[in-house]
């Protein structure tokens, strides 16, 4: 789960990691008031989108005075901001971060995020702050270092303090920087964080060390014990099938092709859009019912497939382990009549009661192609859709 700017540094403040002064605003009148309030003469103007990049498309302004404050809200409320995370559909601006300017000294990167590889949480630092940390890892992969946490008795004082030496922190900044990385450590795991990027990290001529900019992302199934953290959701900010798909315990993505696809688990869902793509055919959207569907659930999944207006078939793969295929093929024919498909539909079952699942489906009178394989699945369902 994502929030906004805003709310990351509101989260971050309570939590006493510094980060400037700054206000949430969702018209121009209410930017022009909140900048009144903030105590320099420099404000800036930020638009707020799950998305990174939105500098370079136009989304923060640097503003002296109150008319220019005016100015640049007006511009920006309301704007479809296309950044590089956004995709060429862009997202709209519904609200902005009035915040006061700070006088830069330096800019740095600082961030968290869990490695798969040890099983730690890695504190990563880069004193190439305001880029793209991919960008840093590819031209310049020593500007980077990296402090491993042992869960046990999680970040030291001394690896905060290496890592600030390490991206060559003023020392009159140090005793700041070793405070910021340890709350920001604490918020990281209190909160059940996926990710946490602060960039750019800046200190100020006058010595402080503060997030100018801050990412928080939220492990999805921790959410049942972050109530707090459910709060801030935005759902402007998804895709409606998402949310949709997320009411019935639905793992949904929409891609761009045109090949709807039902599957059961992760795994077999990626490969089984692999496998339409080495077909020559593009999958609509990556979609896991899980390993308990049931009718319910599949006919629900049916829906927001065919919500995408691309769509023109669909591929159900299913391998049937603890969820079995009997079931799913019942699900399978109660969607296909209740939502009335006419497009192209491939089935594929394998697993626990697979005999009793074909026969329901053959036996249904609809229009279902069966598939033995799953490379037979996938090469019925792209000539089907040709």
């Amino acid at each position: 789960m994502n929030i906004h700017e805003y709310q990351s540094k509101d989260l971050l403040r309570a939590y006493g990691v510094a980060v400037p002064t700054g206000y949430k605003a969702f018209s121009v009148e209410e930017a022009v008031e909140k900048a009144r309030s903030l105590s320099t003469d420099v404000r800036v103007v930020k638009a707020q989108i799950h998305a990174g990049g939105r500098g370079n498309a136009g989304g923060v302004k640097i503003a002296k005075n109150e008319d220019e404050v005016r100015t640049y809200a007006e511009e920006i409320l309301g704007k479809t901001l296309v950044t590089h995370q956004t995709g060429p559909e862009g997202q709209e601006v519904q609200r902005l971060l009035i915040e006061e300017g700070c006088d830069i000294d330096k800019e740095y990167y600082i961030g968290l995020v869990l490695d798969r590889s040890t099983s730690r949480i890695v504190l990563m630092g880069s004193e190439e702050g305001g880029t793209e940390i991919e960008q840093v890892a590819e031209e310049t992969p020593e500007k980077i270092f990296r402090e491993y946490i042992d869960p046990a008795i999680g970040l030291q004082g001394y690896q905060a303090r290496r890592l600030a030496f390490n991206m060559n922190i003023p020392n009159d900044s140090l005793g700041q920087a070793v405070k910021f990385m340890n709350g920001l450590y604490t918020v990281f795991m209190e909160k059940d964080c996926s990710v946490a990027e602060i960039n750019p990290l800046v200190s100020t001529k006058d010595g402080d060390v503060l997030a100018l900019d801050a990412k928080l992302n939220f492990d999805d199934n921790a959410l049942y014990r972050q109530k707090d953290i459910q709060e801030l959701r935005d759902l402007d900010e998804e895709d409606p099938k998402e949310i949709e798909a997320s009411k019935y315990d639905l793992s949904y993505i929409a891609l761009d092709g045109n090949i709807g696809c039902m599957v059961n688990g992760a795994g077999l869902a990626m490969s089984t859009m692999d496998i339409i793509k080495h077909n020559g055919g593009e999958p609509a959207n990556f979609l896991d019912v899980g390993g308990g569907a049931d009718a319910e659930k599949v006919t629900a999944a049916f829906k927001i497939i065919l919500e995408d207006e691309h769509v023109q078939g669909i591929y159900v793969n299913i391998f049937g382990g603890i969820m079995k295929c009997d079931v799913i093929a019942e699900g399978v024919v109660t969607a296909t009549k209740e939502v009335g498909l006419t497009m192209p539909l491939v089935v594929r079952l394998e697993g626990t009661n697979v005999d009793e699942g074909k026969k329901i489906l053959k036996e249904s009178g609809l229009n279902i192609t069966a598939a033995d394989t799953m490379a037979d699945g996938a090469e019925k369902i792209v000539d089907l859709v040709k």
